[in-house]
């Protein structure tokens, strides 16, 4: 299953059936999980742990040290877990010190061609990618957010879950969950609606949802009044406790 160019340290740890394409480069600190493939020229080094049934392509870079001028060659670390797709050329670099030491990417997420994804980032489950998205330093990305493709993401920003950006955003602050948000600087253009859709929330849900995006947004009031009233209508939708708590949470504020 080892394609006889490739060079796979003698510690790193492959389950059985891991398969390596020529010339790829696993090092030494490397676990990667069974039903895992990893294409030609790809190479995964550092304290790199990677789960089950991750197709990993061509030229790939995975487990790289941080682009930060402060590491320090700490052994910091890159955690993958399961059914992921990582497409050519994308690189992902192992965490910092400074942060909580890992850069993490959850389950079942698809991650499209030139994808970089920065020292200490968290990208949950169920998140797209699109070609040449590009993850500053400590960026979260929730589950389901959809970023399209050269969305550019400042450090410390937050993408909430079920989100989405359109081609060419450049996002300078946290987007709350369900909303869309495109250009340069990224400004909000109303929920995710479709996408909700396709996961399965009610109509009565993406309503609630729709009101909450139109107090936020749309009614005038200043941020502070616009926390309290969406507060209150969480009885009637529950699906936005998690809109308020993101706000609540928010350090870099959100798109406005």
């Amino acid at each position: 299953m080892i394609h006889p160019t490739a060079l796979v340290h003698p510690h790193a740890r492959l389950a059985q059936d891991v398969e390596v394409g020529p010339y790829a480069v696993i090092g030494e600190h490397v676990e990667i999980g069974e039903g895992c493939s990893v294409g030609a020229h790809a190479v995964i080094t550092g304290h790199t742990r990677i789960g089950r049934n991750n197709r990993i392509f061509h030229h790939a870079t995975l487990g790289e040290a941080p682009q930060d001028k402060k590491y320090a060659g700490e052994p910091t670390r890159l955690e993958i877990g399961n059914d992921n797709y990582i497409r050519e050329f994308c690189t992902f670099n192992t965490g910092t010190v400074q942060d909580l030491g890992v850069t993490r990417m959850g389950d079942s997420n698809w991650i499209m061609a030139y994808v970089h994804v920065a020292h200490d980032c968290e990208i949950g489950n169920n998140a797209t990618l699109a070609n040449c998205t590009q993850l500053a330093g400590h960026v979260l990305v929730g589950d389901h957010a959809v970023l399209g493709g050269f969305t550019g993401i400042h450090q410390f920003c937050r993408i909430g879950a079920h989100a989405m950006t359109g081609v060419g955003s450049v996002v300078l602050a946290d987007v709350p969950p369900y909303v869309m948000a495109m250009g340069n600087t990224a400004e909000p253009h109303g929920i995710n609606s479709e996408g909700l859709k396709r996961r399965g929330f009610s109509a009565e849900a993406i309503s609630g949802i729709r009101r909450g995006y139109k107090t936020l947004y749309k009614s005038g009031l200043g941020l502070e009044e616009a926390k309290e009233a969406l507060r209150q209508q969480v009885a009637e939708c529950k699906e936005l406790e998690m809109f308020v708590n993101f706000i609540d949470a928010s350090k870099r504020s959100i798109i406005r």
